[in-house]
């Protein structure tokens, strides 16, 4: 008996049976655009490259326009930033997108692993894509040889722009020419020229934080004082961050000068940049813009930031928090270490503060120093009698802070001027006045033996006060 043997064609990828009829299914197709400036002549391409594959897709009756994916003035040396990227692949996860069509390989990915890694992603999802420039369909089986080829050769080609791009970054260094985004830069703003002018509202906020370091205040105090007068950051908003004050504080550019090249990129690829060490070249340029900060200003807080690392480390203070005017302040005579404030509750409801060494209890139940405590308001009392006792010599120490102020540097010569201000205008005080402490104490030493407070001032001075 003969064999009967019947042929049943193939259907087309994109075609559906109904009621045993084959029907024909449009192809979803989406296109990628990309351009990597965002200089004029750059978007006129990035524009024509929508309409384009916009009229392409629009005029092929095969076709179904899903939609026009495009990243403007993004590098493609990675995907991490590109959010149409990013949101065309996960459409083709999603089952939308049947076929990508990108005017290069070098438009799609300059990173031979990424373009590899995405184009075998979508070939196992069934998504192919057609590279106009290279004539490649990834569904083809010799399409992976020639798109490594292509991909690499476009990543090298990522290489030398990246490294001409460096050559003239530096370049400019070299000749002094400084380049800051005053967007993100509080206190300047840039003229048609594109030179740094100070914008005078933002430069008298920079101008309040330098000086209230200088009288005392730590970050974590000028941050929340920023905050509860609403005063905006550089974007507008009213919250402010310990290490932005911080690097306002030791940044040249608010005295007119400009250290360039701080930080370098180490990778073309991933764009990690980090901070610059002398493995790269940097430029000094000094008087490059207007100055906000007077530069002997700027030198005397650079001394009190040194001044009070040295300080917390001889002390062991982890935070010196001057939101209490007496931390890190007290010095326990016995074992050097610095006094903190406790809070104890009275038998009657009401809280008594005291200052305690802070070795005295550092291990539960054991005690490690002999140090008895203070009542806070007894220090707010002893400091009361101690300037007062100060304004009672006023002449003698204004005589003798004005000799000193000639041969001392830039730090001492600012606190002798602020103790000289407050001195020359005060009147004997009845009551503590917080910020006074502030500006008058270096640091109290407490010696417990003889119950005495010692205010150590500026020019090395002794006062003492019984307690």
């Amino acid at each position: 008996m003969a064999r009967s043997i019947t042929v049943i064609p193939a259907r087309a990828e994109n075609s559906t049976l109904e009621n045993g009829v084959e029907q024909i299914r449009r192809k979803r197709v989406a296109a990628y655009c990309r351009v990597s400036t965002d200089q004029e002549e750059q978007l006129n391409s990035f524009e024509a490259q929508r309409q384009y594959f916009q009229n392409l897709i629009s005029s092929n009756p095969e076709y179904e326009l899903v939609g026009i994916y495009a990243d403007e003035g993004i590098s493609g040396t990675n995907t991490k930033k590109r959010e149409q990227f990013n949101a065309m692949i996960q459409a083709c996860k999603d089952g939308k997108i049947d076929f990508i069509l990108s005017k290069s390989i070098s438009r799609f990915a300059r990173n031979t692993l990424d373009c590899l890694n995405y184009i075998r992603l979508l070939k196992d999802l069934g998504v192919g894509i057609f590279f106009e420039k290279e004539n490649i369909n990834t569904l083809d089986s010799n399409g992976e040889l020639l798109i490594t080829l292509m991909s690499s050769l476009a990543q090298e080609e990522s290489l030398s722009i990246s490294k001409a791009s460096t050559w003239g970054v530096r370049r400019r260094f070299e000749q002094g020419k400084v380049t800051i985004n005053e967007k993100k830069f509080l206190g300047y703003d840039k003229d048609e020229q594109g030179n740094l002018i100070i914008n005078n509202s933002q430069a008298a906020i920079i101008k309040r934080i330098y000086q209230a370091y200088l009288d005392g205040k730590g970050t974590n105090h000028i941050t929340r004082e920023l905050e509860q007068d609403k005063v905006k950051n550089w974007e507008g908003k009213v919250k402010w961050y310990e290490s932005t004050i911080r690097s306002m504080l030791q940044n040249e550019k608010y005295k007119g000068d400009a250290l360039l090249q701080k930080t370098y990129t180490i990778d073309f690829l991933s764009k990690k940049r980090e901070i610059n060490n002398g493995e790269v070249p940097q430029y000094y340029v000094e008087e490059s813009h207007p100055a906000i900060i007077d530069p002997e200003m700027w030198e005397a807080v650079q001394l009190e930031m040194e001044r009070r690392k040295a300080y917390c480390e001889t002390y062991h203070i982890k935070n010196l928090d001057t939101r209490l005017v007496f931390n890190g302040k007290i010095i326990c005579s016995e074992c050097g270490n610095v006094y903190s404030r406790k809070t104890w509750m009275q038998h009657t409801g009401e809280k008594r503060r005291v200052w305690m060494c802070s070795s005295r209890y550092k291990t539960k139940g054991i005690k490690g120093c002999d140090t008895g405590h203070l009542d806070e308001t007894v220090l707010k009392k002893a400091f009361v009698e101690i300037f007062n006792a100060l304004l009672g010599n006023k002449q003698y120490f204004l005589d003798k802070w004005e000799t000193d102020i000639v041969s001392v540097d830039a730090l001492k010569k600012y606190r002798l001027l602020s103790l000289k201000e407050v001195l020359r205008d005060m009147q004997k005080v009845e009551e503590f006045d917080e910020m006074l402490c502030i500006k008058i104490l270096d640091h109290i030493k407490v010696v417990e033996k003889e119950r005495k407070l010692i205010v150590v001032l500026l020019d090395e001075t002794n006062l003492e006060c019984e307690i």
